[in-house]
């Protein structure tokens, strides 16, 4: 297994290309991801999101196109990929694969589960693999995703980050902006976090 990453656009977006089992998975490909995504896969298999904003899903149709591959999506936040709600101009792309919450899923030969975090997006998703966490905009180092946008929930992003307590084991956390964490890390501050959210 192979990890590589890149900060894509304004928003510095972690784009991620995780190479297992000799197939590549592209995960949030960003403003201007094209290029070097198509520089570092040797089998692309899929592009995986973890939510629909723009900053996360720009090169989304361009590189889905270029090397013929689906976009698998949570499916609450599809809608996101083909209205462009924001009005960024973002490409307009289609979920080949709607996922539904919670969902375990094989893409080629890899297991992939959606964990449904909701409240920074109705779909906001993180995607496990192995002991690995692709948090996408729920949880950061040190810090978690807002809940002020449209489309945004401070209800569902409290519910989310209540369950999230549930989860014991331990997991490498690669987030949608900024460096890496631990889940076992971030879970020290999830209470606050609560109170946060709550008392907004």
């Amino acid at each position: 297994m192979q990890l590589k990453v890149k900060p894509m656009g304004a928003y510095q977006t972690n784009c991620y290309i995780l190479s297992n089992n000799g197939e590549d998975f592209i995960i949030d490909p960003g403003v201007d991801a094209t290029s070097w995504v198509l520089k570092n896969v040797k089998n692309p298999v899929a592009i995986l999101n973890t939510h629909g904003h723009f900053d996360h899903i720009w090169s989304n149709a361009e590189i889905a196109k270029e090397l013929n591959i689906p976009i698998y999506c949570p499916k609450d936040d599809a809608f996101m990929l083909e209205k462009d709600p924001f009005g960024y101009g973002t490409p307009k792309s289609k979920a080949s694969v709607l996922v539904k919450p919670d969902q375990k899923i094989k893409i080629g030969k890899s297991d992939f589960t959606f964990w449904h975090f909701p409240g920074h997006t109705p779909g906001c998703s993180v995607i496990e693999f192995g002991n690995i966490w692709f948090s996408g905009d729920f949880l950061f180092e040190g810090s978690i995703g807002r809940w002020d946008f449209p489309y945004s929930s401070a209800e569902d992003m409290a519910k989310s980050l209540q369950r999230v307590k549930n989860f014991k084991e331990n997991r490498q956390l690669l987030p949608g902006h900024g460096g890496s964490s631990t889940l076992k890390r971030e879970l020290r501050h999830i209470d606050y976090w609560i109170n946060v959210v709550i008392n907004s």
